[in-house]
């Protein structure tokens, strides 16, 4: 007889196993916790350490232990301090690409009690200013490509792998760090779960992006949650979980860092089991496979339109993939065609869909394993700590099978947004975050996301706001209304569209437009398709624009 969800629950969580839970309280709510999980970063950092000689990251040709890591942050927590005068609370933002110097970094802010700020590497000059002006950041590290855009900012700035190109009053990475020495410690500093730990912007439905403000305990938690999440799977396929726990997984990292799935989902969790994690200068699909095949990647993890790419290169059949067992993806829907591709390329493989946001520091629910292939346009069941319903716009409860708002609570949920008091109030009700997203609950617990409240456009695991772009757009004085809609599309899920109505006398060409935004918004932001209308956009008496008749419309969907 198959063992049940609530049995393998049961056995993965009583007293005295790992996953074993109790009551805290966060922030003035009850939630479930993880009871073993580390109670803040700098615990987990200082746990890492027990891996010792570990490869823990790879990058090109370089090779970093975890010890090798640990020195590292804890050296440059040191600099922080004694050379920067950075103390707990102060905001250090970091803007670069996936570049080792970018966990060091986020650890050594971390460890001295400071709140580290992501910001998106590819964003503009114009964001990122944003980014350090909103955070009110002390300090920021960069790598060349960002430093020459930020040096305008007024502040201190560390270049990593700046090649010389950097501004020359900031200063170099390596002589900042200076002496790495075998003996060297975190500096001492109390750091509590509930102190702030990171800042990451998420676009804003008004059209400026907001700050995530998670806590110490958020990441503490998650990676035990993920932990859990794929333990929970193994034991329901009839595995051993004390023996999946054993494994050691090599994981290639093929989302940016400073996303809540490349920091939380993947980083941490690596950092908690002790494993390898492999970086790419950029995802290239031909490249990752090449990687999979050097450095025996265990697990792929990304958005759908990684595993899209990879299972439609051409060399696919070229290379030995068979290290590779497991594909994850969260961040965005997954169609089910791309489970029919995974599973005639690449039989065998564990796959697995997850849901989370930046709100919930990435997972919060799960699908894997037969479950997926039974469902797989569900995004599964809720983790164990994690509790979920659905609610009427008035905030009720309702029952199995009807669709409201997504609601999730528990300790991966973050404190709110970074000095915007209105949208927390708004998003987090009663310990309860309010996701936006429109979902179905089945009578087996099943959780089925319909469609999304908020306007926004998710372009390869990347979310994309209709109202930042179309205020963007407004700018140009040649538009006189505008609205932009999501396109279908099989590799990124959805495209970014724009439907334009030109003001009486002038003119503008879709190219045109497109070069006016490049200089305002992020490349991905930036629509693909325009379409040229002489009526009207159809509104509701409210003014609001119908984006659904528009579809139809532009579309004919």
């Amino acid at each position: 007889m198959a063992i049940t969800r609530e049995q393998v629950q049961a056995r993965l969580t009583a007293p005295g196993q790992l996953f074993e839970m109790e009551e805290a309280e966060a922030d003035g709510h009850k939630i479930r916790i993880w009871k073993h999980a580390p109670s803040t970063f700098r615990a987990l950092l200082e746990i890492t350490r027990f891996h010792g000689d570990k490869v823990f990251v790879v990058y090109s040709g370089e090779r970093y232990t975890y010890e090798q890591h640990f020195r590292l942050a804890a050296t440059l927590a040191h600099r922080l301090v004694d050379d920067y005068g950075v103390r707990k609370g102060d905001r250090v933002a970091i803007a670069m690409r996936n570049y080792p110097e970018w966990i060091i970094s986020f650890s050594a802010v971390l460890a001295v009690g400071a709140v580290a700020v992501p910001l998106n590497a590819w964003w503009t000059e114009q964001e990122l200013t944003y980014g350090l002006t909103d955070s009110g950041a002390k300090l920021v590290i960069a790598d060349g490509e960002r430093a020459e855009p930020l040096s305008g900012a007024g502040l201190p700035m560390i270049v990593a792998r700046g090649d010389g190109a950097g501004p020359s009053d900031h200063a170099d990475w390596a002589e900042v760090l200076g002496e790495v020495r075998a003996d060297v410690t975190l500096p001492p500093v109390e750091v509590a779960p509930d102190d702030p730990a990171t800042i990451f912007y998420t676009s804003g439905t008004t059209g400026r992006p907001k700050g995530a403000l998670g806590s110490n305990r958020n990441l503490g938690q998650a990676p035990m949650t993920v932990a859990y999440a794929r333990l929970r799977g193994a034991a329901l396929a009839g595995k051993d979980p004390a023996a999946a726990a054993r494994v050691r997984h090599n994981t290639l990292l093929t989302v940016p860092l400073f996303h809540a799935t490349g920091c939380f989902a993947v980083l941490l969790t690596t950092m908690f089991n002790g494993g390898g994690l492999v970086l790419m200068y950029r995802w290239d699909a031909g490249a990752a496979l090449e990687l999979i095949e050097r450095e025996k990647v265990t697990v792929l993890s990304g958005v759908p339109t990684n595993a899209w790419q990879l299972l439609s290169h051409p060399s696919l059949g070229d290379h030995d993939v068979s290290s590779l067992g497991g594909v994850s993806y969260g961040g965005a829907p997954a169609p089910p065609k791309l489970l029919e591709r995974l599973t005639e390329l690449l039989p065998g493989r564990t796959p697995s869909n997850g849901y989370g946001m930046t709100e919930t520091s990435a997972l919060a629910v799960y699908n894997s394993g037969a479950d997926y292939l039974a469902r797989p346009d569900s995004i599964g069941h809720p983790l164990a700590v994690v509790d979920v319903k659905v609610c009427d716009p008035l905030g009720n409860e309702l029952p199995p099978g009807q669709v409201g708002e997504l609601c999730v609570r528990g300790p991966i949920v973050i404190k709110g947004y970074w000095n915007r008091p209105e949208a927390t109030a708004e998003t987090f009700v009663d310990g309860w975050l309010h996701t936006g997203d429109l979902a179905r609950i089945d009578e087996e617990g099943f959780v089925y996301i319909v469609d999304r409240a908020k306007d926004m456009v998710i372009r390869g695991g990347e979310n994309v706001y209709c109202a930042e772009v179309e205020a963007a757009m407004f700018e140009h004085p040649a538009v006189d209304d505008a609205a932009v809609i999501g396109i279908p599309d099989d590799e990124f899920g959805e495209q970014v569209g724009a439907v334009v109505r030109l003001r009486p006398g002038s003119a503008a060409t879709a190219e045109e437009l497109r070069e006016f935004l490049r200089g305002r918004l992020a490349a991905f932001k930036v629509p693909v398709r325009f379409w040229f209308r002489e009526a009207e956009l159809p509104r509701n008496p409210g003014g609001k624009v119908l984006k659904t008749r528009l579809r139809r419309e532009t579309l004919g969907l």
